[in-house]
């Protein structure tokens, strides 16, 4: 892009320069802030879905006992008897993102006569709801990290067009400018002195 050679246009360039380092350190901040979130929000991440095999490996324990589930009327599965209702989230600022916070995860009531039930059922029940709850929770978490890696893409981006192409494109402008009215200003005391030197000669 050309630029003006002048004064003005030397004192926009530098006013430039000034803004462009002084947001900079702002967002290389920013940027150190959600690449520490994201490292943590993965954490957290892989710890739920660890937590959340384990309950799944636990339930093993149950699958020869699951196995009767076979033999209850289709209106009496066991999965009849959880069923989530509703995922409720905060919306939580970090590092400048709006992003979702797990809650709780209800459940629709659902009553039973446990005189058609085995024994086992209501500690199965409660196996599955904590599942449910690890599965609400890690969906949150994803989008949690999605949304937070959306906006490090983006504060990266705005970082490297500072400090590879703004900063350096001011820093040259400002130094051509400079080179120009310099060269200006020299070739001015020269003609200053060439025209002192005319009339020193005129007047003699």
């Amino acid at each position: 892009m050309a630029i003006k050679l002048t004064k003005n246009e030397e004192k926009v360039q530098k006013d430039r320069l000034k803004q462009y380092q002084r947001y900079l350190p702002t967002l290389q901040l920013k940027k150190q802030q959600l690449q520490m979130v994201i490292m943590q929000t993965r954490a957290e991440l892989e710890q739920k879905e660890a937590e959340r095999g384990q309950m799944i490996g636990d339930l093993d324990d149950w699958v020869a006992v699951f196995a009767e589930n076979s033999i209850f009327d289709e209106d009496k599965k066991l999965d009849n008897l959880v069923q989530p209702d509703t995922v409720i989230s905060k919306k939580e600022n970090i590092a400048g993102v709006t992003v979702p916070k797990f809650v709780e995860l209800t459940f629709k009531e659902i009553s039973y006569d446990i005189d058609d039930y085995p024994l086992w059922v209501d500690t199965a029940l409660i196996k599955l709801r904590e599942i449910a709850r690890l599965d609400a929770l890690v969906s949150t978490l994803s989008k949690q990290e999605e949304l937070l890696e959306k906006e490090l893409r983006s504060t990266s981006q705005r970082v490297n067009l500072f400090e590879k192409v703004k900063i350096p494109e001011a820093k040259e402008n400002i130094r051509i400018i400079g080179v120009y009215l310099g060269d200006q200003q020299t070739a001015a005391v020269v003609r200053g002195k060439i025209s002192k030197k005319k009339l020193v000669e005129v007047g003699q």
